[in-house]
């Protein structure tokens, strides 16, 4: 609908991941959190992860990622240490309609 978002706005759309921790994941992530947080920082700053965290009762980890769909989203999810070393033990995503400054669009 023209004029719906208003003049300098855009919606980028990204992944919404939530990632569910295994049962013993408080006991798995210890020896493979430093890999992975160096693997989370250089995909921020490379732009495809916009922000990542885990929740506080270790019940797993909210990440928006810039990715084409769903199964890039989850791919780049799936090659992370926590997904191999069985921290994380399933996925689910979303589309998220992101808004943004037009100047932010992305034009991968």
């Amino acid at each position: 609908m023209p004029g719906e978002i208003p003049e300098g706005l855009a919606i980028e759309t990204i992944w919404a991941v939530e990632a569910t921790y295994g049962s013993d994941a408080a006991e798995r992530r210890p020896a493979v959190r430093q890999e992975h947080l160096r693997r989370i920082g250089e995909l921020r700053a490379a732009g495809t992860i916009v922000e990542a965290g885990g929740y506080a009762d270790m019940s797993g980890s909210l990440l928006l990622v810039r990715a084409p769909d769903e199964a890039s989203a989850l791919a780049i999810l799936q090659g992370d240490v926590y997904a191999r070393s069985g921290v994380w033990t399933g996925f689910r995503a979303r589309a998220l309609g992101r808004v943004v400054r037009r100047e932010e669009v992305r034009a991968d």
